[in-house]
């Protein structure tokens, strides 16, 4: 467990490190010298498209998905939290991870939604850069708490006789809290850069929310370095977390070929649902941020993809997989309908 996590943090430390000093010194002077200009107070949202027939549609379809993406997620966590028998470490990360989904998913399609009705779609400079803190502080939480899931999946394929002895209720604490730590740090090692540069000219971002790379765009000064910072701190943390979860599974997946066909099979399911979460998550960080600026219609697809389409297919993907989930939430509504029935 400690390797996961110190392959992780010590990587995202040293990058701050060595590029702190310099990447400050020289946009010290280039912003210096822009002090005076008028700043920038707003920006402009393109959104997904000029057709208002088209965005009605859109409206229609995100308001329906956000609320079934918010009542999905809180459900799982209501039935994680209630139900003696998911009192286990693997569904108290999912509580948490679905948590995690759906403030990710509330933290700029509300507004997103509202913009689709609006011709001019603005938003401010201080909403902009709380966009941007939020998307990659949930964004780092939810890489780490991938992490902490496959290593509780290859704990408890591995060493199921030591599995309660090593996923104890402090580690699974710890590990969540681990998990909020880093995405903390994720986030705070690139909002200093960004915030500080003059804004000073354009301001129309083309996606349906504020993220650093097409924001610090249209910053006055050069921001070659500043976009080095994001591609080596965002993409490389994506891929190297992808990485390690690609072992973990493959570790896993050898592992059970010694166990009984059942097992197999019931290893097998779970693993297939934690392996579709994890590439339908990765998969749009890792292209957005490893290749940036690249194609700005595909990176809108997957900026969608991940903040609206992702979040509802985690409580649907390990809900469906998951018979001891959907047996807790049939029991969790009787219980509900029979306490109404009684008042």
């Amino acid at each position: 467990m400690a390797l996961y996590f110190s392959l992780i943090l010590h990587g995202m430390s040293d990058l701050f490190f060595l590029s702190t000093g310099y990447l400050r010194a020289s946009c010290m002077m280039e912003s210096m010298e822009l002090l005076n200009q008028s700043q920038v107070s707003e920006f402009i949202l393109l959104g997904l498209t000029s057709s208002q027939d088209i965005e009605f549609l859109l409206f229609a379809l995100f308001s329906v998905i956000y609320v079934v993406t918010v009542l999905g997620n809180l459900l799982i966590i209501v039935t994680v939290f209630k139900t003696p028998n998911l009192n286990t470490p693997m569904y108290f990360l999912l509580g948490n991870l679905s948590f995690v989904d759906m403030t990710l998913a509330s933290f700029a399609t509300p507004k997103m939604i509202l913009n689709l009705l609006k011709k001019q779609k603005i938003i401010s400079f201080a909403g902009c850069f709380t966009q941007i803190f939020l998307l990659h502080l949930l964004g780092g939480v939810e890489m780490v708490l991938l992490v902490s899931m496959a290593f509780d999946r290859y704990v408890a394929i591995c060493k199921p006789l030591h599995y309660m002895t090593i996923m104890n209720k402090k580690v699974c604490v710890l590990l969540v809290v681990t998990s909020w730590l880093l995405g903390l740090l994720h986030s705070g090692l690139q909002i200093p850069f960004a915030v500080n540069l003059p804004f000073c000219g354009p301001n129309v971002v083309d996606s349906i929310f504020c993220d650093l790379p097409l924001v610090t765009k249209l910053a006055c000064v050069d921001t070659y370095l500043v976009q080095i910072v994001i591609v080596a701190n965002s993409g490389i943390i994506s891929l190297s977390c992808f990485i390690i979860l690609l072992i973990s599974y493959s570790l896993i997946l050898i592992t059970i070929k010694n166990h009984s066909p059942t097992g197999q099979s019931k290893a097998r399911s779970t693993l297939t649902a934690h392996i579709t979460v994890v590439i339908l998550f990765f998969g749009p960080c890792i292209f957005i941020y490893i290749w940036p600026f690249s194609n700005y219609s595909v990176d809108k697809f997957l900026a969608v993809f991940y903040t609206i389409i992702t979040p509802i297919l985690n409580p649907i993907i390990y809900t469906l997989r998951n018979k001891e989930m959907k047996i807790s939430m049939k029991k969790l509504w009787r219980a509900f309908v029979n306490s109404r029935e009684d008042t």
